[in-house]
């Protein structure tokens, strides 16, 4: 940083500003550790009956900082350390599984939220129905800032199911609803993935609310797309074009890089990349809500019977077991 061209790349320049933020977090959070290390040793060398209380108190929250930070040892990938970006996209289904895919994205907002993490709409695109969920989404593409957010969360992409009654069925009738959930990087250095201008396809369009309510007048909102991959991502956050486009290449650089990497695992395991269907069968976990209620993964087998809370953002059992 003291370099004097440091601040002429403003993008480079304000990533490594956040990873320097972020170390010093991370550098006051272990000096912290040790001084509660210190204190409890002088409370155990002069303990009295009634401090005992205190003292299990005092061990129970220095074994849950010591196992968060534990945790952390596990992200080794690259951009763990990170901010994230997750989309949620409505599988097959219709409303229903539009109405599933805004439970989803309220499910990761609150799951950020108890974290104390920050996290803002990038895209949106809203179904054409009120359901239990509010307005379904066709897709919605999030990002979430906070240290280690993209290592938590990258095991979090796949299909969920959900079975429930149908809130649209007047018959009352027992529906599997699917979606797609996808977690990047939030920011890939440029000389990591190479995007040539020939490539892309870019268009322009205005940004809307629920249920096709216009909200912006102008077309600032941006969609790239990749040809040669057939990737899309789209942007509305910002209220320029220039600074939509410029996002919306960042989010495209991420998702060409997890998509190699992603190659690369399976072709290590000599098993052939193909496209993810929104559909039953390749699921990564099960919600449902009738005959009974469970949530399961069927990665790591951990399941729970309090799907309420699970919806309500309580990801950490499923998500920790994931990571370990």
């Amino acid at each position: 940083m003291a370099s004097s061209d440091f601040w002429q790349d403003r993008v480079k320049s304000a990533q490594k500003s956040q990873e320097l933020a972020n170390l010093k977090k991370e550098v006051s959070r272990i000096n912290d550790l040790e001084k509660e290390v210190g204190d409890l040793n002088t409370l155990t060398s002069s303990i009295k009956e009634e401090d005992v209380k205190e003292l299990e108190q005092e061990v129970y929250d220095l074994a849950r900082k010591v196992g968060q930070i534990e945790k952390e040892q596990f992200f080794g990938g690259k951009y763990d350390k990170g901010n994230a970006v997750l989309s949620v996209y409505a599988g097959a289904g219709g409303k229903d599984s539009e109405d599933w895919a805004a439970l989803l994205l309220r499910m990761y907002q609150k799951f950020a939220e108890k974290k104390g993490w920050k996290t803002e709409v990038i895209h949106e695109h809203w179904g054409e129905m009120q359901g239990p969920a509010g307005w379904g989404i066709k897709n919605t593409t999030i990002g979430i800032k906070a240290p280690y957010a993209y290592g938590y969360l990258k095991n979090e992409s796949g299909v969920h199911r959900l079975v429930r009654i149908s809130p649209f069925s007047s018959q009352q009738l027992r529906h599997t609803s699917f979606a797609l959930v996808d977690v990047m990087p939030e920011f890939v250095a440029a000389e990591e993935v190479e995007i040539k201008p020939e490539d892309l396809k870019i268009d322009f369009f205005r940004s809307s609310g629920p249920g096709g309510q216009n909200v912006n007048k102008r077309e600032t909102a941006v969609r790239v797309t990749h040809l040669p991959t057939g990737l899309q991502v789209a942007s509305q956050r910002e209220r320029s074009q220039e600074k939509n486009r410029d996002l919306a290449m960042e989010l495209l650089r991420a998702k060409i890089y997890k998509l190699r990497m992603l190659q690369q695992e399976k072709e290590k395991q000599g098993v052939r990349q193909e496209k993810v269907k929104i559909e039953w069968g390749s699921q990564i976990r099960s919600y449902v809500m009738h005959p009974y209620q469970m949530v399961k993964d069927h990665r790591t087998e951990v399941e729970t019977s309090q799907i309420d809370k699970v919806l309500n953002g309580e990801l950490d059992e499923f998500i920790e077991a994931e990571i370990k």
